[in-house]
């Protein structure tokens, strides 16, 4: 009796062709991503060049910055100033700036000077980034010596500068990015159990005959949780700046338009996400684990995206969560103007028209 009862149990989930691709699916996503995109390693970051007189020692070290797995050469730069627009950019996290005769002086003075200029609004990337850079210049160094025939006093002395974020408070990168997996998750989430929870109850029949127009009803039932997203992002606000001292100096009235863009665009995913299901958990199981799996790894907030295989590169284009991740922090940390968050806003306002059109386009006006 009891080995007929397990039988019955198997076929029932061997047809159930959900529970199979949660129970084998899930597993080997998660493995996939996780183990392709969770590492502590920083590697291909770019870097730009600050050498007023280039000489062999300073060539010879750019070249093996270039030629290291972590680092990656994009540009040169003629003074200071243009560090920091690189940085704003987002196009180099790392500079490096030499200072005048610096193989002369290396070589009869005995040392030499090199700063080390880091973007540290992501702060645990500056610090691995800085700290990767002073092992490949002592490598280097160490090289040089014995080549050379240098005494081992003779040394390369390093200074770091970090900007955007000289203390390294990880506050600073976490506010951008529990701000971005809030209003994705509460935006998807809250539309899609509420219209499916009409489903379910057999009302979503008598919302339809009524005299407004059905996807009418469907945008007046997002609207309140557009509203309660717009207070959501206030009292972020609030408590950013009031509680965890984010420097201030951004553009307020912009971080809230471009807020408001990312929740349209979680609101119109949660209306696409109720129109394919028929249950409440569904719509929370695909809320909560389709939508905060790719949020992590896929926004830039816990993850370099630079260290991935090309594949997930590819795919985080068409995440929503890394270009408001990278709209918040620009805008929060290194307090730029609509120019330099252009790119991701187009991104991000075509992401949420093309959402728009599939949630109109999924909708049923007949159950």
């Amino acid at each position: 009796m009891f080995i007929a009862f397990v039988r019955k149990e198997a076929k029932q989930v061997l047809r159930d062709r959900r529970s199979l691709l949660i129970l084998f699916g899930l597993p080997v996503v998660m493995m996939t991503l996780f183990g392709f995109a969770l590492s502590n390693e920083v590697k291909n970051s770019h870097f730009v060049v600050l050498d007023r007189v280039p000489d062999t020692a300073t060539i010879a070290l750019t070249e093996r910055f270039d030629q290291s797995q972590y680092f990656s050469l994009v540009g040169r730069v003629q003074n200071e100033a243009e560090i920091e627009q690189w940085f704003r950019r987002g196009q180099a996290r790392l500079a490096l700036v030499f200072q005048p005769n610096f193989d002369h002086d290396l070589r009869h003075l005995q040392r030499a000077q090199i700063r080390l200029v880091s973007d540290a609004s992501d702060a645990n990337t500056a610090n691995t980034v800085t700290n990767y850079a002073t092992a490949i210049i002592g490598q280097h160094q160490a090289e040089m010596a014995g080549r050379a025939g240098l005494p081992q006093t003779a040394g390369i002395q390093i200074e770091t500068r970090m900007i955007y974020n000289p203390q390294l408070k990880s506050s600073y990168m976490f506010v951008p990015g529990v701000m971005t997996l809030l209003l994705m998750l509460l935006g998807a989430m809250m539309t899609s159990v509420s219209i499916v929870r009409e489903k379910e109850r057999g009302t979503m029949e008598l919302l339809l005959v009524s005299p407004v127009h059905p996807l009418l009803l469907i945008i007046g039932k997002a609207v309140p949780y557009l509203l309660l997203s717009l207070v959501n992002v206030l009292i972020i606000l609030l408590l950013s700046y009031m509680v965890l001292d984010l420097p201030r100096g951004a553009n307020i009235p912009l971080l809230i338009a471009e807020s408001l863009l990312f929740i349209l665009s979680a609101l119109a995913l949660g209306l696409v996400i109720s129109n394919v299901v028929e249950q409440q958990q569904t719509a929370m199981f695909i809320s909560l684990v389709g939508l905060l799996m790719p949020a992590l790894v896929f926004s830039g907030f816990m993850f370099p995206i630079e260290n991935m295989p090309l594949p997930l590169r590819v795919i985080s284009h068409a995440v929503p969560t890394r270009w408001f991740y990278e709209i918040a922090s620009n805008l929060m940390i290194k307090h730029v103007g609509f120019t330099a968050i252009t790119r991701p806003t187009l991104i991000l306002v075509g992401m949420t028209v093309l959402l728009m059109v599939i949630a109109w386009r999924t909708f049923k006006q007949r159950l």
